[in-house]
Formats: structure tokens, sequence, C-alpha cells
């Protein structure tokens, strides 16, 4: 990647972040003793016919399984590269008639999960961006053709003519009226009627949208104020079939569209591609597509920002940022994304539910960003639309850039009428059948992570990428405030990349001689989630089963070959906690997402290997779940309480069950270390590791025997989990 200094005429400088040394030192140091840990196991192995042989193997493969693990971390690690972009620059050089349009594509699949009013939040968030409206085309896509969410976005089109002036007015910031409506008055940047007259607008909107939610029916003044409403009225419309639906609600291509201050206004468009039983509608990868295509007929802007409807923008000058790194002359020419973090604005004070994940925002993403590029992750993500067509990158390209940008699609000069009949035909679901659509160009198909394949194939076509991380947050969105949401969000995400490890896109071999080996094992440290599960499994499970039958798996505490053991583990927590309080976490923010690591490994990824697993045999297919963005008070209570929110998943079995045999194990332990003389010895290893089990697992024996309240472990799952560490027991025993 090239580095820019700061005297160069550069609308971004890339910054290799020096300090590096010691942690490599460290490195090499856990990497010889991770070997000394597999030579003690290699070379101490139970003779055949004793009862432990089988245990002490089974501790080597998941040994070997950690070590070879934590040496593909390690490209996340090794360098890291921060981007600096000086906007003041973009306007010299290009001024406001210079800068390119933009497509912003917001997506939607379920009203009753993602409420309509979160969804117009966002899109009046990315309308009301600090930069030339006329050059802003906003796309709303809703898989769930909800005669609702057009209604809200139809309001919102009505609101945006005041807010969008009243925004630039006053510079407000974050520009998603809920958001900034939610301040405390002493944190809003104005005062008097105009905020006040602005105020009572939203709330007006709102009360409209609440109110024909709630009775389920538009009024009747209403659906005869746009002709869109007929496509309900005259047609059979239900989530998986109906025709495609494409109204443009604001045309920014016509003059005498303004604001109520005379102003220019951004396009609006409402799309819900066309959807049929028989034929597989690829989930959000052929939403993105059919935009794709449907914008290039409308407005065609070279730069396309895909936003996922829970992300609002928070930073009006995002667009400004994105446009430095696409249109520098010299470095900008080979980028072909530019992806920003994911934060939410939701989160508890010390993040009960590991959803910030700090480390892999600022320290994991620019490590892999430092190894030749960033992850595609779907919503925050800047395009070149020309990569998204399956451009290859090549040196010519490099003085083509902004002639690319000065050249743009001049915009259909057909009426409204006519470009809406045009623009649908490529959103109709055979539009794809006999195309290269999801395999060469757009998203891929056949993945539940289709962006992360994207991104892949993008960097082996010779693009780069850029992962950004700037000083003020550029997207803010909603985090799951339950247990089991979140552990079905990562049990998605990690079936998805575990696919990608047995497709044809795996990194190491689809990559090879395209991207740097670095940045494939970057992609493979998230490939590789899943299989973690089951040496995570083995390692909770028999150490603590041999325990209770009171049989050492490890070495006694007077042999040197505990320290190996000892000096990994200490060396590992002790820098990762270091790296979790330098990237912003709390002492209990970091054990929280310890423990809530623990959980993801056992459930989440456990069930999404034997999901992929499963599929590679023809046993299941593909599905797509929508993680909820609306719960009920008792549940917002308890998790601003920051109090676990459990239920009655099946998942929870595991957990529960894990808890469970680690505390009786733990007792069998201690009763061995006071009754006998070698308990300690012997069983030093295998007690402390239960106890830290024990420790991670005490809000599941709160919510098993303590709590009363909805969000502690159901009847159902505290029993069974009783039941399985009652067998297990036995079985070990005898």
């Amino acid at each position: 990647m090239a580095v820019q200094s700061e005297s160069s005429n550069g609308l971004f400088k890339t910054k290799v972040i020096k300090g590096h040394k010691g942690y490599r030192a460290l490195a090499l140091t856990i990497f010889v003793n991770i070997c000394l840990i597999w030579m003690f196991r290699a070379t101490h192995v139970p003779k055949s016919g004793e009862p432990h042989r089988w245990a002490w193997l089974g501790l080597f493969a998941a040994e070997l399984w950690f070590g070879l693990f934590w040496i593909i971390n390690q490209s996340l690690r090794w360098t890291h590269v921060q981007h600096r972009t000086f906007k003041h620059k973009l306007h010299q050089r290009f001024g406001e008639d210079g800068l390119p349009r933009v497509d912003i594509f917001v997506f939607t699949a379920d009203p009753t999960i993602e409420p309509s009013l979160m969804v117009v939040n966002t899109v009046l968030s990315v309308m009301a961006y600090n930069y030339p409206s006329e050059k802003l085309s906003v796309y709303l896509s809703d898989d769930g053709a909800s005669i609702f969410t057009f209604y809200a976005l139809f309001e919102a089109s009505m609101f945006a003519k005041h807010w969008i002036p009243f925004c630039n007015k006053f510079g407000i910031e974050p520009r998603s009226p809920a958001a900034y409506f939610s301040k405390k008055p002493d944190l809003l940047s104005i005062n008097g009627d105009e905020l006040e007259a602005i105020k009572r607008l939203y709330e007006d909107m709102k009360d409209r949208i609440d109110g024909a939610i709630g009775s389920g029916r538009i009024p009747e003044e209403i659906t005869e104020q746009h002709k869109g409403f007929l496509e309900w009225s005259y047609r059979s419309v239900t989530k998986g079939d109906h025709s495609t639906i494409l109204q443009i609600l604001i045309d920014g291509r016509d003059s005498n569209v303004v604001d109520v201050e005379g102003n220019a206004m951004p396009t609006l468009v409402y799309l819900a591609r066309e959807k049929r039983p028989h034929y597989p509608h690829n989930f959000k990868a052929g939403a993105v597509n059919a935009l794709i295509r449907v914008s290039s007929e409308i407005s065609n802007a070279p730069v396309i920002l895909s936003v996922d409807c829970d992300m609002y923008s928070n930073d009006p000058n995002t667009l400004r940022d994105v446009m430095c790194f696409f249109m520098d002359e010299e470095n900008g020419h080979d980028i072909a994304f530019v992806q920003y973090a994911q934060k939410f604005d939701n989160i508890s004070k010390n993040d009960v539910y590991g959803n910030m994940s700090k480390v892999i925002t600022t320290v994991e993403h620019s490590g892999i960003d430092a190894r030749g590029g960033s992850v595609y992750s779907g919503t925050g993500s800047f395009h070149r639309r020309a990569t998204l067509g399956g451009k290859i990158c090549s040196e010519n390209h490099k003085h083509e850039f902004i002639t690319e940008m000065d050249q743009q699609k001049q915009i259909s000069t057909s009426n409204v009428a006519e470009l809406e009949e045009i623009a649908k035909v490529l959103a109709n679901c055979a539009y794809e059948l006999n195309t290269q659509w999801g395999q060469e160009m757009g998203l891929k198909y056949g993945c539940p992570v289709e962006d992360v394949i994207t991104g892949l194939a993008i960097q082996c076509r010779g693009w780069r990428s850029v992962y950004y991380l700037p000083e003020k947050i550029a997207f803010l969105g909603v985090a799951p405030i339950t247990l089991a949401h979140g552990l079905i969000q990562y049990k998605r995400w990690s079936e998805g990349l575990f696919q990608i490890f047995f497709s044809k896109y795996c990194p190491f071999t689809y990559g090879h001689g395209k991207i740097k080996l670095g940045l494939q094992m970057g992609y493979s440290a998230y490939l590789l989630w899943a299989p973690n599960s089951l040496p995570t499994l083995y390692y909770l499970i028999v150490p603590s089963l041999y325990l209770i039958k009171g049989i050492p798996l490890f070495p006694k505490m007077s042999s040197l070959w505990l320290l190996p053991f000892t000096y990994v583990f200490a060396a590992k927590n002790i820098y990762s906690l270091m790296e979790g309080l330098r990237s912003g976490d709390t002492l209990t923010s970091w054990w929280n997402l310890q423990r809530i690591w623990l959980m993801r490994t056992t459930t989440s990824f456990l069930f999404s290997f034997i999901q992929v697993v499963m599929k590679q045999v023809g046993l299941s297919q593909n599905t797509f779940t929508i993680t909820a963005k609306v719960v009920d008070d008792d549940v917002s209570k308890r998790y601003q309480q920051e109090i676990m929110e459990f239920g009655s998943s099946p998942m929870f079995i595991i957990t529960g069950s894990l808890a469970l045999l680690n505390l009786l194990s733990l007792l069998y332990g201690l009763k061995q270390v006071f009754m006998g003389s070698e308990g300690i010895e012997l069983f030093a290893l295998q007690i402390i590791l239960c106890g830290l089990v024990v420790a991670i697992n005490i809000p599941v024996y709160e919510a098993m025997f303590a709590r009363k309240d909805r969000g502690c472990f159901s009847t159902n799952i505290t029993f069974a989990s009783i039941a399985v560490v009652s067998v297990l027991s036995l079985i070990s025993l005898y």
C-alpha cells in the first residue's frame, strides 16, 4: 500500500503504525511455548490400554488446532495502518461541480422486525449529506414489499423538503431525526421556534406512520396523493409473490422539484423487486444486484453506498472523506471500495453482549487492511460501480479514473412514468437467467455472507480496498440486545464464512498468486470461526470429566512442562486485556467479551459447523435470518441494567450444561485437594480451568437458579442441562 508524506498533494495519507517490535517479540515467545506444549503432548502419550490415552490424544489435537489458528491470527496483528483524508484539498481541486454523483442503497426486508420509522430515519440521514443534493440518488430496497414501508417513505419524502434545508442551515449532526431529537435539550445545536417547528413536523409524521401501521390501513386521503399506492390496490401483493414495484417519489432531475428553500432535492426511489415462489431471490445479494441494474438506468452514479436500514449516517461529511480516496490521482486509481467500521448507538455501559467488538474494529480490521485490503462487510461500504460490474484493474486505469468520474452517463430524459417502466424490467425475476449476474457481475450468490466473497473476488481482480476508521463515527446502528438474537446473528455469519473456506473461493486457493499470503491468512482467521467450536468444546468437557474420574491430563505442579502452559495462557490473556483497554474497552467489558466469545464458540459456531457439514452432504440449504430490531420494554430495561437475557433457545442447553459440568468438576477437584496431599500437585491446571469457566458463567448460574424474571433460563432448559450433566457424570464414573 502506498504511503504518502504529509507534504504530498495527495487527498489522503496512509501511515504504517509503528511500535510492533514489542508485540512481535512477545508473539515469538508465545510461538516457542506453543511448540513446547506440542512437544509435551507428543512425548508423553499414555501407553496403549491406559484409560486416558484417547483423551490425551484428543487434547493434543485440540492444542494443535489452537496453535495453528493462533498463527493464522497473527496476520491481523503483525502490521497496522491508519488513513487520513484531506477534504480541504478535495474542495480546492474539484470544487462542488467536480464531485461525482453517488447512488445510495438502503435495504430492508421485514416491516415487523425492521420498523418503518427506523428505515425512514436512515433514509433521511443519507438524503441530508453535506453534498450537492442534485448529485445524490437514494434507493430503498424493500424485500418485504410492504405498503406501510412505502407509505413511510412517502411521508419521509414530504418531510425531507423541510429536514434537508434545516440540517444545512444549522449544521445539524447527526442527521437522523430520531437520533438528533433524542439528544438532551442542552446538546441540541439550536433552540427556538425553528427547532420546535421541525420537531413538530417530525412528530406529526411519526404519528401518522404509527397510526397507519397500528390501524392496519392507509387513510384514503393519503392513497389518493400518489399513484404508487395503486400497486397494492390493483394487484395481489405478498412478501414472496408479487410483481416489481418501482416508484420514483422524488425526481431529482426535475428543476421544479425543490425543498422549502428552493434548493434541489436528491432523487428518492422505492423498489420492491419481483418475487415468485419458483424463482430463487438470493436474499440480500439479489436485492443489491437488482438495485445496481435499476440505478444504472435512473442515475448511474460512479460511486455506490450500501447501508442497512438500521445503520443511519452519523457524519454528514462522510461522502467527502470517501471521495478523497476515490479521486486521488496517484493512489486512488486502484481502490475498489472503502469499508467503514460498524458501530452501534445502543451499547450498554460495559457492552454486556460484546456487540461493539472494539478490538476487531480498531485492531484486526486495521491489520487486515495492512495486508492489502479490507473485508467487504455489506453495510457502510462505498464501491466504485465499475468494480461491481466485474471490471479488472489495470495500469491503464490509473489515467482513466478521473475521466471516468467526469464523463458520467447523462441522466435519462424520459419522464418519470416511462423511466419507471423501463427500470422495472431490470428487477424482474427472469432478468438474470442465463447471465453472469451473481457470478462475475454484482454480488456473488450461494453464500449467506455474499459480501465477503464479493470483496475477495474484487481484490483477486487486482483491486485493493481501504478500511477507514475516522475519528467521527460515520454510521451508527442497532445491536442485538438479547443473547439469543446475538448468537443467531453470529451463527449466520460463521456459517457463511465457513462455507467460503470449503468453496472455490477459499482464500488459499482462489487467492493464490493474486493476493498476499497475509491477506489470505487474514480472511481465514474469520472463515475458521466455526471449526473452533469442536476443540473448544473438547477442552471444556474432557478435562472436567477426567477431573471427576481423578485422572490428570496436564503436567504436575512440580514439572517444568507446566511452564509453557502457564506462559501461553498468561501472555495471551494479559496481552488481550491490554489490547482491549487500548481499544477503549473497560475491564468489565473485556471480561464480558470473554464470556460472550465462549458462548458464541460453543453454540453459534457449533451449530454453524454442523449446518455447513450437512450442506456439504446435501442435507441442508442456505437460509437467511434477520435479527429483530424491536423488543419489549422489560427486555430493554434489563439490557440497560446489563442483566443477560436468556430464555428458551435450544442453544442454551449447551451453555447451561457446560456451566454445570465445570461447577461439579470444580467441586470434585477441590474435594480431592482437601482430602489428598497430591490433589493440587496432580490437578492444578484442571482445577484452574474449571474455576475460570465457573467464574465466567456466574450470570448463567444466576439465570438458572436465582432469577425469576422473564429473561432467566426457562425451566425446560434448566432441567435439560441438569440431565445432560448427570448423564456425562455417570459415564465418567463408570
